[in-house]
């Protein structure tokens, strides 16, 4: 589940203020409450990554981009074999390398999520953020526009 508190980090003290939360939230001035900026405490638990988590688990929606795709309709690529394209030879005899998405379990998230709309499309998709608890802190500060990154941490307080 995700938390109730959203906290915004920075390199120092003037970069939070010239991002100027207030102006950003002010469509949400009734659902949130921003506090002054304060310093991450001295004792902290740990560090963590939150990255972005897309999971491969519709089959009729895989289906759908299978056959827009390849120029097949959707019950032949729903229901007709697939195969996968590897240089590699597997290393497990057990790996198939032909499927069929009607085959495919449905799989069940633990993740939280939030729900999104594209400002580009106006497409609505859910966002899913999972989190990696990880020992040592990242020098990396790189974080996509929706602030989660695969390489930086944050410290968890």
């Amino acid at each position: 589940m995700l938390g109730s508190k959203l906290r915004l980090f920075a390199n120092d003290e003037a970069g939070l203020k010239q991002f100027d939360t207030a102006k950003w939230l002010a469509r949400l001035s009734d659902y949130v409450h921003c506090t002054s900026i304060r310093p991450v405490p001295e004792k902290i638990i740990g560090y963590a990554l939150y990255q972005r988590e897309q999971p491969k688990t519709n089959p009729d929606r895989l289906a759908r981009r299978y056959a827009k795709r390849h120029g097949v309709d959707f019950d032949t690529a729903l229901n007709g074999l697939v195969d996968l394209k590897s240089t590699k030879k597997p290393l497990n005899s057990d790996y198939k390398m032909q499927f069929r998405y009607c085959e495919m379990t449905k799989k069940n998230i633990s993740s939280p999520f939030i729900r999104v709309k594209s400002m580009s499309s106006e497409q609505v998709f859910c966002l899913w953020i999972k989190k990696i608890l990880v020992d040592t802190q990242s020098s990396a500060t790189y974080f996509s526009s929706y602030g989660l990154s695969s390489i930086s941490t944050v410290p968890e307080f």
